[in-house]
């Protein structure tokens, strides 16, 4: 049996996830392990046809590809998904029609479960049997009951092929015919306020639709619009992965590209962001994902606090929940606030051109009152996985989080609340005793509401 793994780690080899595919490896030896370092080789694929054709060949070969991955800023790195994305524009899908497919990550567990979709959906796009995702902890590895678990994970692969099992596709196929955006003049303009708005995209000139809700975005506005394009900034890369920025904030390009220099100066200065691109197989393109990844130098530390965001979409939002989920999570982790998602799906132009005036109004109203929305569990479980695991053995490594996490207060674990921690231990003794049970049904409607009527006494 061959197993092609597409290793979608920068550093290739070197990777911790690379050192799960070789556990399997090593005792799997009757199967024959074919690793492509495809992220870290993406540049080399693009400029190399032939490169690319050869990679190919070997998935028409294999009876197994295992899309092997560290995790990126809630996704797979821009390296990986240009990779993906090169599959639809070489016209390279057939090779994976009908062939096995399963996923493996690495990770802390921070939204591994968007990134394993986002791959299922891309596999049951191109034609594939997805047979299941593994997600490790960085750690698992060093554990004997998460090994025995991967070898589970692999056992059940090996035997699902063995037998011919077939499987259903969970990701309907994407329908989307765009009506063409024509907008007309607004007939009224809302004044900025003296707030700063930037509109960052990744629009090329055959993108109409984006280009247009752009356009027509900037025109209700009165008063200065900056709108930047990916393409035009200076970034001579992805994110390597080398963690460099842990120490101190400081990135392996620093100096070598303009891309800190345009973070800081244009995002971090922003009172209003809004985030404009296009569907490329159910996410954001790669362009987006580098502009993510190698915002990963100021590392797990909210850098883009109070920003009133909105995200301008062409493509088939309605379809994509993990789309907006990847990206709510973001704003939340940024503790900023997401406004709204816009797509050029409406029925009419008049339809859209209206959301396009109100959601420019809203933003600046928003601005003004510098309102946001409390966090949910998409911020707060999030959070709560970083500032542990910063806490815990991350700190070496991310010392500039550490820092940060305990000047924002990030850290409030409930066991250093000593005043809390006794008297909800008192309470529980107390709340114990056979004449409280007997009565406690009625105590805790009264009691649990008593603190809110204190409050609202006093308004």
């Amino acid at each position: 049996m061959k197993v092609l793994v597409l290793n979608g780690s920068p550093k290739g080899e070197q990777s911790v996830t690379m050192q799960y595919v070789q556990y399997l490896a090593k005792t799997h030896p009757e199967r024959e392990f074919l690793v492509r370092n495809v992220a870290h080789r993406v540049r080399s694929l693009e400029r190399h046809p032939e490169q690319f054709d050869e990679l190919i060949a070997e998935v028409r070969q294999a009876d197994l590809v295992l899309w092997a991955f560290p995790l990126y800023i809630l996704l797979v790195c821009s390296q990986y998904k240009r990779f993906i994305e090169l599959i639809t524009e070489r016209g390279a899908g057939e090779a994976f029609r009908g062939r096995y497919a399963a996923t493996l990550s690495t990770s802390i567990n921070y939204y591994d479960t968007t990134a394993h979709r986002y791959l299922q959906a891309v596999c049951d796009d191109l034609g594939m049997f997805y047979l299941g995702s593994y997600s490790a902890n960085m750690q698992d590895l060093m554990k004997p009951d998460e090994r025995r678990r991967l070898e589970g994970f692999a056992a059940d692969l090996f035997a699902s092929i063995e037998r011919g099992s077939r499987t259903a596709r969970l990701y309907a196929p994407l329908r989307y015919d765009p009506r063409p955006f024509a907008p007309a003049a607004p007939q009224r303009r809302v004044s900025t306020a003296g707030k700063r708005v930037v509109v960052l995209t990744d629009a090329r000139p055959e993108q109409a639709n984006l280009l247009a809700m752009i356009d027509r975005f900037r025109d209700s506005l009165e008063g200065e619009v900056e709108v930047l394009n990916l393409h035009d900034v200076d970034i001579q890369g992805g994110c390597l992965g080398c963690l460099r920025c842990g120490a101190a904030y400081q990135c392996a390009y620093t100096g070598k590209d303009g891309f800190i220099d345009f973070y800081n100066e244009k995002l971090k200065t922003a009172d209003v962001l809004v985030f404009a691109g296009a569907v490329v197989d159910r996410q954001l393109s790669w362009k987006w994902r580098e502009f993510f990844d190698r915002s990963f130098f100021n590392t797990h530390t909210p850098s883009l606090t109070g920003k009133q965001i909105a995200f301008l979409v062409s493509g088939p939002l309605s379809q994509l929940p993990d789309l907006r989920l990847v990206y709510e999570a973001w704003v939340e982790l940024q503790r900023s606030h997401l406004a709204a998602f816009l797509s050029d799906e409406a029925e009419s132009s008049a339809e859209l051109e209206a959301a396009l005036d109100g959601l420019a109004e809203r933003l600046v109203r928003l601005a003004g009152s510098g309102y946001i929305r409390p966090q949910t569990f998409l911020g707060v479980a999030g959070m709560k996985i970083f500032r542990d695991d910063v806490f815990g053995h991350l700190r070496v490594v991310f010392r500039a989080d550490h820092q940060a996490y305990k000047r924002l207060g990030i850290y409030n674990f409930p066991q250093y609340r000593w005043g809390q921690r006794i008297m909800v231990r008192l309470a529980y003794l107390v709340t114990g005793l056979p004449g409280i049970r007997r009565r406690w049904p009625a105590m805790i409607r009264q009691g649990m509401l008593w603190p809110y009527q204190r409050v609202l006494r006093a308004v």
